[in-house]
């Protein structure tokens, strides 16, 4: 394993190792306004909530790391301390890619990659129309993590208004995820499309899982079960019965009698179907 000390190399190649390493990374497609009233649109990848109650979101427009200069989201932000922060899909990554170009100051990027300006209702920076999701967001403080080039500059935004395209929305009124096909960033020039890599994992939270701890010894050093197996196995409340392992049995008699790595293979296929009761049920057939 390749160990580093962060001080003991370039920042430029820090960079890159934290970039590619924290990925995917959604983005903030933030739109803002300068002293004269000029808008100015940019993304950042340095971005996530953090609270419901105030609604929190908080980005980072980095000091650049060659040059060590500011960029103009963060000077206008700092001038006005407004700003939204609209949501990237598949649908406009390219242009949202071309807006990163480092035009001067006083260029408007909703013009230079075709989007279009949407007046917000309760802050003076635009909207993006073609984003799925707007936040209006008022600022409520800037935090500095240093003053040389790579520093972070944490903008603590709370939002004030929330405006969801309907098209993005199931037929409960939320945010179906494929639907709204969210983009994220990665390390180098690659991004992620969210939609096309989801997954589900029932929240530990709901329940309480037995834990890996109280998996039989047997087939916790299992030498075909992987961690993520030993994780969904320890996720149940409770082993199925002795009465349901047994009927289990009677329906599927070639699993009894089976040698340790072949039961362990067969239980392994249930987990990959997210069956873990008939996992479990293999597993404890004698």
């Amino acid at each position: 394993m390749l160990s580093i000390d962060p001080k003991e190399i370039p920042t430029s190649k820090l960079h890159g190792y934290l970039l590619g390493a924290v990925a995917p990374r959604p983005i903030a497609f933030a739109s803002t306004i300068d002293e004269n009233g000029n808008p100015n649109l940019s993304p950042f990848s340095f971005f996530n909530v953090f609270g419901a109650n105030p609604p929190i979101l908080i980005f980072s427009p980095a000091r650049r790391v060659r040059g060590n200069t500011t960029k103009h989201t963060l000077e206008n932000v700092l001038a006005t301390k407004e700003v939204v922060i609209n949501m990237v899909n598949y649908d406009i990554v390219q242009q949202m890619s071309l807006s990163s170009t480092e035009y001067p100051k006083g260029v408007n990027e909703f013009e230079k990659v075709g989007f279009t300006m949407l007046k917000s209702d309760i802050i003076k920076p635009f909207r993006v129309a073609e984003s799925p999701v707007q936040f209006e967001c008022k600022v409520n403080d800037v935090i500095f993590t240093g003053s040389e080039g790579g520093a972070g500059n944490l903008i603590i935004c709370e939002v004030v208004k929330i405006h969801i395209s309907k098209d993005v929305l199931d037929e409960n009124g939320a945010i179906d995820q494929h639907k709204i096909d969210l983009v994220a960033r990665a390390g180098g020039s690659y991004y992620s499309r969210a939609r096309d890599g989801f997954f589900e994992i029932p929240k530990p939270v709901s329940t309480l899982g037995i834990g890996v701890d109280a998996i039989p010894v047997k087939i916790r050093n299992s030498n075909v079960l992987t961690g993520n197996n030993l994780g969904m196995l320890g996720n149940v409340e409770q082993l199925p019965t002795a009465e349901t392992v047994n009927n289990f049995a009677k329906e599927h008699p070639h699993f009894i009698g089976l040698e340790t790595t072949k039961k362990h293979t067969f239980a392994q296929d249930f987990l990959n179907k997210n069956d873990v009761e008939s996992a479990w049920k293999v597993l404890l057939i004698k």
